[in-house]
């Protein structure tokens, strides 16, 4: 028994330490947000999206020619560095040819109405530099980012692709009411493109409805300008980031094995919900310290609060055991922690300025209560079982899990603070 205890915890570890281990791409995606301005007029509707360039050229590099290497994608240029194979803007091309790079979003972009794909017609596209661009939260920045200067890159430096965000606007004639679909078709493989963020913002005369979505968009969103509708997308968002956020599921494990009864660990879930929507609000909004070591301090502290929780599972004795008060203070503490962790993440996605900014919030929170009594669901019965069998077998079990966890996070912790100090 505790040789296979040994190995399920090297195996767990092991299966940690290499979550997110990918394969080098050959266009650098820098930025992985999208943005879909979707606003309806009586005669038509227009679509002003912005998107990193790397998504729609990465997937359009020619045959391999006699030097080895691919003909560079449309609107790009092959560079070696170092003996690596790099790819920057043609700003020459885009200044004349830009709608040609619109016509390659147009293709991927679909838009259905029961089943029925709408034929876009391209109006304008703009490019920047990250860093450089114009913003694009709100329709009236959207309209003004594409009604700009018509240059790309005006210092004359070279830009690579990774480094440029496309705007786009599209054109649907005909007026757009009822439910519609929004997909994209393409797969350019891109390293961190299954993490895309995707606002689309639906304008219906003074109705503005966010919506939320990750990922490439194979699976379309259903856009019905319904209030309830918008907010479910950011609390599915909520759900799926505390499932696939490990450091947040492995706090609460740690929350769950530690509980004595039901009640108690419902009472340190609602510290831990307290703590954490105060900073989520107040991270979100600017309410932290802007410095560069801020946000690798505050993961480095979240590795150390599983570490902290995991010893407080096994080393807590029944008639030595937290007060109930005592315990919800300090999950609400740790929580904070886990706040700004979790506002770092959504201020990637919205702007303070978003329409609809407080209800996406409260949406995209719940989101994250839903995602936690998931998992407090799923472990607490395995933990009844086991606390009915002998003794051994609990403590057995419970020791292996905080083990495992705290080697888990004690790595974290060793990786994250050299962002501290560097």
């Amino acid at each position: 028994m505790r040789h296979q205890l040994v190995r399920l915890t090297i195996l767990l570890v092991l299966a940690m330490t290499f979550v997110g281990t990918s394969a080098l791409a050959h266009f650098k995606l820098n930025q992985n947000v999208r943005i879909f301005h979707v606003v309806h007029g009586l005669d038509a509707t227009d679509v002003y999206i912005r998107t990193p360039m790397a998504y729609l050229v990465a997937d359009k590099l020619g045959p391999v020619g006699p030097d080895g290497l691919p003909a560079p994608a449309p609107f790009t240029i092959n560079r070696v560095e170092n003996g690596v194979l790099m790819h920057l803007v043609d700003a020459d091309m885009f200044r004349k040819e830009r709608l040609n790079l619109a016509d390659i979003l147009a293709d991927d972009l679909v838009f259905a109405v029961d089943e029925r794909r709408l034929i876009p017609a391209t109006v304008m596209a703009n490019a920047y530099p990250i860093g450089t661009e114009p913003g694009f939260a709100t329709k009236d920045e959207a309209t003004l980012a594409l009604s700009g200067p018509k240059t790309f890159s005006p210092s004359g430096e070279d830009v690579y692709v990774g480094d440029t965000v496309v705007d786009i606007h599209i054109r649907f004639e005909g007026k757009l009411d009822g439910t519609y679909e929004i997909s994209m078709s393409a797969n350019p493989e891109l390293d961190g493109q299954d993490e895309t963020a995707n606002l689309v913002l639906d304008y219906r005369g003074d109705k503005i409805r966010t919506y939320r979505a990750t990922g490439l968009l194979h699976s379309p969103i259903e856009i019905s300008g319904a209030a309830t509708s918008a907010a479910i997308t950011f609390v599915i968002e909520g759900i799926r980031h505390i499932i696939e956020g490990i450091d947040h599921v492995l706090f609460v494990l740690c929350m769950v094995i530690g509980a004595a009864t039901l009640p108690a660990l419902l009472l340190r879930v609602t510290g831990f919900t307290l703590g954490h929507t105060v900073t989520l609000i107040a991270g979100f909004f600017g309410f932290a310290p802007s410095a560069p070591w801020f946000i690798p301090a505050v993961e480095t502290a979240i590795a150390l609060t599983i570490i902290l929780a995991a010893a407080d599972a096994v080393f807590q004795r029944p008639e030595r055991a937290q007060s109930n008060t005592a315990a919800v203070t300090v999950t609400a503490a740790i929580g904070l922690l886990h706040g700004f962790g979790f506002s770092f993440m959504l201020r990637n996605i919205l702007q303070v300025d978003a329409t609809n900014v407080w209800q996406s919030l409260l949406a995209f929170n719940l989101g994250v209560e839903f995602g936690q009594l998931f998992i407090v669901a799923m472990v607490w019965p395995l933990v009844v079982f086991l606390r009915r069998m002998s003794p051994k077998v609990w403590i057995g079990a419970r020791g292996v899990v905080a083990v495992s966890v705290s080697v888990i996070a004690m790595i974290w912790a060793f990786e994250r603070i050299s962002g501290v100090f560097a």
